[in-house]
């Protein structure tokens, strides 16, 4: 797979951004496929801080070779450090950071506000990539990075092509400031919450997806609970498992939409799967480029090839995600949640020992395949093919002898292909060698006239020069004097370098000559100085001065003379105006409402305005796409007390109201705390559930504890998802506007495989949230918070019944008073909660 990338600069339009391809790197094999395939970056996690815990990853003290490598071959090397940051890890994380810059890496892809005020503090020059942990999904959020000194923001996967270029427009019209790069996945996995907001792992095992420790709940199967009853929906059981990303299609126009970079996804995964969907990707972009600068139309359709290639090298069903809108009924199929690879057919017959299928794609001997009878929860059966016969139609299937258990294969099982061993070899050999494989164009100038040295100047994309000269002058020319086409050939040839020859303008005055030797020697001269250029690490400013110390707030604010406590305050979230009317009743004097349809609020507010002791604050979706401010508009127009802020275009928009931050917004540490309330001036701000109790402990010892609301009892918000699981199983419809809203009509569950029926809410945006059917308490560590300075505490509902509101407010109101224990407490609620109550993730 010998390739080269040939020079598209010379024909660029200038207004045409070429998209840089970033591709994953688990290890060091992962790295080298994907420079060996084209990539243009690539992105890794070293051992501490990265979303992916289960990969190899690097270390530290790998981080100076890997990048001369990486900077040699003229490509970037991003370390992720996305996750939550805990208060304890603050000071390991600062070291960390002083590492990868000075071992010029080229950027930090951060989650955590706290990470972004690190770098930005250590060092004023070196780039911040905002991740898609961040849940960006608007030009507010753009800005909120840019503001954070961030120079290029990584999407919500959740994007569709139009918000990316409304985005883009919105961004044009502000001032030049808030002009970032944008970056896209463009291939592989798809989570179906948005990242930074999925609460499932955390909720169900304790291991946070905010942490790197995610356990893909949302790959297994589902039972769906309509009204009590069972949906029947045949063999699709996999409700939370989109099909695999595949953008290949849509190229052109993201190239058109001014992306700047391509992600593919995949720290995970093999070095043959990086180098395949690196090398698709490569190919196909730099088509793409080719015809949108000589203005030739582009068939988006992926080749055959291709789409092997991707399918092959994972796939759950290859799909544009997002891209081109919000379709429910293709994004998920719910067939399987694992990898497939490429459909060969249905068996039609088995006649002894052989399978007999209808092809719908080649096979050969060597093969990998496996039976799916619809039920891939179970054990399936596989192997490889020994020998393929050809019968018009039909291909027969022979196995090695006892590799099959025969009883569990049947007529009318679908066959996929999973392994191509040679394909495997192929790809293999694009990165085994010694050798480089992908060469980088350098574009040459050549000058001299007789009587004088030869000067050839060479460029790389990178924007490093080198100029060398011949060691003798340059006499004239009586047979063979240096054509162009000459010193293209001579000086082209580049072999076994990791360079090859872009432009060649020849400035020679006159017909001139210099022996073939000595153009031999510039070229040798021209690769060892360009290679020493790239190989010197990035000169990043770092100060030795600055330290985490001077960021980090007070504990404890200096007041004198001591006021008094204040009394512990109980607030109550309710999701219904029944629920709302309990609480009041209940005697709940801050109220929050998060409500399906805000127009509700207005109703609500009434309410509460009835009874004078009470305030109300109301909360609006926990995502905003461009568009969608009307949402905004339609639940400020209640004149709630306040309102709960989840997202950047919250802060923007209600940043003249009173202003809690809620748990979306992930607050972990004193330094996110610290930017969030004082920088946007909220009241308090709620703690991150990723959070333990220990965690919690740490958290409210770091900053003044009146900064805080803690949640001590919900039903855990596990998925928060744009995959509508209402339109896509209980309607026709593709979204909102064709679907019936069968979310206004039905009481819906998703029943897991233990039993537990977890709760299906939709919001004003048509997005879903899934809440954990088991109800979680911290009524037991109350006491502790208490003592650390706690005040606030909250207590959510989801669809509890108005007894049930009123019991756990009494009982939750009686534990802050002392009148009971949090052990009193937690025995009340298991009587009471026929489905239980746990500690969660708290304890």
């Amino acid at each position: 797979m010998k390739a080269d990338r040939k020079p598209t600069s010379e024909h660029t339009s200038p207004k045409l951004q070429i998209p840089e391809l970033l591709a994953p790197a688990g290890n060091w094999e992962c790295a080298k496929a994907a420079v060996e395939n084209g990539a243009d970056a690539i992105y890794f996690g070293l051992d501490r801080f990265n979303a992916r815990m289960r990969a190899q990853n690097f270390t530290e003290a790998d981080l100076p070779k890997l990048m001369k490598f990486l900077h040699l071959r003229g490509v970037k090397g991003y370390v992720t450090l996305n996750t939550l940051i805990l208060p304890q890890e603050l000071q390991e994380a600062e070291q960390y950071l002083r590492s990868i810059i000075a071992a010029g890496t080229d950027a930090v892809i951060a989650q955590d506000i706290s990470i972004c005020r690190l770098i930005r503090h250590l060092s004023p020059d070196f780039p911040i990539h905002a991740s898609t942990q961040m849940t960006v999904t608007s030009v507010a959020g753009v800005e909120f990075a840019r503001s954070l000194g961030c120079q290029l923001v990584v999407l919500a996967r959740e994007c569709s092509l139009k918000e990316i270029e409304k985005i883009q427009q919105q961004m044009h019209a502000k001032p030049s400031q808030t002009h970032l790069p944008l970056e896209v996945f463009v291939h592989g996995a798809l989570c179906v919450a948005y990242s930074g907001q999925c609460l499932t792992s955390e909720s169900l095992g304790g291991r946070s997806a905010n942490r790197g420790e995610c356990a893909q709940a949302c790959r297994m199967p589902y039972d769906l609970i309509s009204d009590g009853k069972a949906v029947h929906l045949g063999n699709r059981k996999y409700l939370l498992s989109p099909q695999d990303l595949a953008g290949l299609e849509v190229l052109p126009d993201l190239v058109k939409a001014g992306v700047s970079c391509l992600k593919i996804e995949g720290r995970l995964k093999t070095p043959e799967y990086v180098a395949n969907v690196t090398n698709v990707y490569r190919q196909a972009l730099d088509k793409v480029i080719a015809k949108v600068e000589t203005r030739h139309s582009l068939s988006p359709k992926a080749t055959n090839q291709e789409r092997y290639n991707l399918e092959m090298a994972f796939s759950r069903g290859l799909y544009t995600g997002w891209f081109r809108g919000i379709n429910n009924q293709e994004l998920v199929h719910a067939h399987f949640g694992k990898k497939r690879g490429v459909y060969l057919g249905d068996v039609t017959r088995i006649v002894g020992e052989k399978v007999i299928i209808r092809l719908q794609a080649p096979v050969k001997p060597g093969d990998g395949v496996v039976f799916d009878c619809g039920h891939p929860e179970a054990q399936e059966e596989g192997g490889r093919v020994y020998a393929v016969e050809h019968k018009g139609q039909d291909a027969f299937l022979t196995f090695g002898r006892r590799d099959l258990n025969w009883r569990r294969i049947h007529t009318g099982d679908k066959v996929w292909k999973t392994s191509d061993p040679e394909l495997d070899k192929q790809l293999r050999q694009s990165f085994a060698g010694e050798n480089p494989q992908f060469q980088r164009p350098i574009d040459l100038e050549v000058y001299g006239e007789v009587g004088q040295p030869l000067i050839a100047i060479a460029r790389d994309q990178n924007g490093h020069i080198v100029q060398v000269e011949s060691a003798m002058v340059l006499e004239e020319a009586h047979t063979k004097p240096l054509t162009t086409e000459r010193l293209q050939e001579q000086l082209g040839r580049l072999g076994n370098t990791s360079f090859c020859l872009g432009t060649l303008k020849n400035h020679l005055s006159g017909a001139v000559m210099v022996p073939v030797s000595e153009l031999n020697r510039l070229r040798r001269e021209i690769v060892t100085q360009l290679e020493e250029l790239r190989s010197q690490p990035k000169q990043w400013q770092l100060s030795s001065e600055a330290s985490l110390k001077d960021l980090l707030p007070s504990p404890s604010l200096p007041l004198s003379p001591s006021p008094p406590p204040l009394s512990p305050s109980l607030i109550a979230l309710v999701r219904n105006l029944k629920q709302l009317q309990a609480a009041l009743e209940a005697g709940v004097e801050t109220l929050y409402c998060e409500f399906e349809d805000p127009r509700a609020y207005k109703e609500a507010v009434r309410i509460v305005r009835s009874s004078p002791l009470s305030k109300i604050w109301v909360a609006p979706p926990r995502i905003t796409k461009p568009g969608e401010n009307w949402i905004l508009q339609q639940v400020r127009s209640c004149n709630a007390d306040g309102y709960l802020i989840r997202n950047y275009d919250h802060l923007h928009y209600f940043a003249q109201d009173r202003c809690v931050g809620d748990f979306s917004l992930n607050i972990a540490n004193p330094l996110t705390a610290d930017y969030f309330k004082n920088k946007f001036g909220l009241e308090r701000v709620t703690a991150s559930y990723d959070l333990n109790v220990a965690q919690l402990e740490d958290l409210l010892k770091s900053c003044p504890p009146d900064w805080f609301e803690v949640t001590i009892h919900q039903h855990m918000p596990m998925f928060h998802m744009e995959h509508c699981v209402f339109c896509a199983f209980l309607s026709e419809g593709t979204d909102y506007t064709n679907c019936g809203r069968p979310c206004e009509k039905h009481e819906v569950k998703l029943r897991d495989r233990v039993g537990i029926e977890h709760i299906l809410h939709a919001d004003a945006g048509c997005r879903n949230t899934v809440f954990n059917g088991t109800a979680q308490t911290g009524a037991e560590y109350v006491n502790r918070l208490l003592e650390l300075g706690l005040r606030h505490f909250r207590i959510e509902f989801v669809n509890e019944t108005p007894e049930k509101v009123i019991q756990t407010v009494h009982l939750y109101s009686q534990l802050l008073q002392g009148e009971i224990t949090g052990s009193q407490l937690w025995r009340e609620l298991k009587l009471q909660n026929q489905l239980g109550v746990t500690r969660g993730s708290m304890g």
